[in-house]
């Protein structure tokens, strides 16, 4: 056996089995924010407990009444439609948290750039309601949150009653990671963490799920540096496609014969225009923030490689010399309809800064313009009024205007 496969399978054995039980009792939850990861885990519990679900947005709790997810995911739209979910939805917080054994928080912690860290103001202000409401609920964070906020939370408010869990979901595919979850981190090491991955297990349709007790902080630091992981695994790919297009290569082949080795594999290495998303560009940051002291150049490195490649792919596009190039699709990623930090927009802004008229094509825009960019609705008339259209993943409906195309989809697949 490799040296390499027998640190995989101990790496693999510290993690315990838990007995996937079933919890004794219907449980009442309540989920704090309507998105990729409050709607996916509130899904999955309501197979068999009472969930309530709560947003302050009138639109998210009217989607969940009329059972159709205020997003792309097939499997949520597949179970909300469905399945006998026991699942409500409420603009109020005393009806969400009164009675709540569990309450898990899921709302947005985006980046604030002025102050160099995660605006956790959501998290906090459930928090609060909830302790108002129901102290005596357990309150999970399944937000991405900074290192060592959970402690402070607890000091903040005066509850022991917190436990951070972080989830490693990929959108358009939230539902499914929740039910083939690749481990399941709780941080905190007491009979209602196991009472909680107990709930996730339960519902998950995996047999025999690895689990992870850990300390708060360290549940908080492993969310990060997973994230800033597979962002510096796209960033690393991308950089090899750089290289390998300036010099006239074919990157296929020396993709093939870097990850033919086990310990790199095949996964997470087709070129894109960069990473983007809601979760990987505001998580390196984070992180790269929390290096304040700490001697560092990789962590620092993999955002500006990022913004290096949508340089590059921009100028690759100009020695087109290109009069109007088209966008199709703002989405970062197949099967999501998420355009926030998208890869691409920070080509479309290269691009637009030396002049060149972009024209976008989103269908998940019913708008006549994004940011300053013209939104055209009509497919036809958006590849006829193009030279150059932009792709980060190639799609079938561009085979007929393949030569207009610039993409670096290699393998057809995120």
């Amino acid at each position: 056996m490799l040296p390499e496969r027998q640190d995989a399978r101990a790496a693999s054995a510290a993690f315990p089995r838990l007995t996937p039980s079933p919890v004794q009792r219907p449980m009442k939850i309540a989920v704090a924010g309507i998105g990729y990861v409050g709607l996916s885990v509130a899904v999955l519990l309501a197979q068999r407990h009472d969930v309530v679900l709560i947003d302050v947005e009138p639109d998210k709790v009217r989607h969940i009444i009329d059972r159709t997810p205020p997003f792309d995911d097939p499997g949520i739209a597949r179970y909300l439609r469905d399945k006998p979910l026991h699942l409500h939805a409420t603009l109020s917080p005393q009806q969400a948290y009164e009675g709540a054994d569990y309450v898990i928080v899921a709302t947005p912690t985006d980046f604030d750039p002025v102050t160099g860290a995660f605006d956790t103001a959501s998290v906090e202000a459930v928090i609060q309601s909830v302790v108002a409401v129901n102290p005596q609920a357990v309150i999970v964070i399944r937000s991405t949150v900074p290192v060592g906020f959970t402690e402070r939370a607890k000091a903040r408010w005066c509850t022991d009653l917190l436990i951070f869990s972080p989830e490693f979901l990929r959108e358009g595919r939230a539902l499914h990671d929740n039910l083939y979850p690749s481990r399941i981190v709780v941080g905190e090491r007491s009979e209602r963490a196991q009472a909680f991955a107990r709930l996730l297990q339960e519902g998950a349709l995996s047999p025999d799920v690895p689990v992870l007790f850990t300390d708060a902080a360290e549940a908080e630091a492993i969310k990060l540096f997973a994230n800033a992981y597979l962002a510096m695994r796209v960033a690393y790919f991308n950089e090899l496609d750089s290289f390998a297009e300036t010099h006239g290569l074919d990157t296929r082949q020396i993709i093939g014969g870097i990850c033919a080795d086990p310990r790199i594999g095949g996964d997470y290495n087709n070129p894109s225009f960069g990473y983007g998303g809601y979760c990987l560009p505001k998580d390196t940051l984070q992180l790269q923030s929390h290096f304040a002291g700490v001697p560092q150049h990789l962590i620092s490195a993999i955002a500006r490689s990022n913004t290096a490649r949508q340089h590059f792919i921009a100028e690759r596009i100009m020695r087109r010399q290109p009069r109007r190039v088209g966008v199709f699709r703002l989405v970062h990623k197949e099967g999501s309809g998420n355009f926030r930090a998208s890869s691409v927009q920070g080509v479309m802004a290269h691009l637009h800064a030396q002049g060149v008229e972009v024209l976008v094509y989103e269908p998940g825009l019913d708008v006549a313009g994004f940011l300053q960019f013209r939104v055209e609705p009509d497919l036809d008339r958006f590849k006829q009024g193009c030279d150059v259209i932009l792709a980060n993943r190639m799609t079938g409906a561009l085979e007929d205007v393949a030569h207009k195309v610039y993409t670096r989809d290699l393998f057809g697949r995120d």
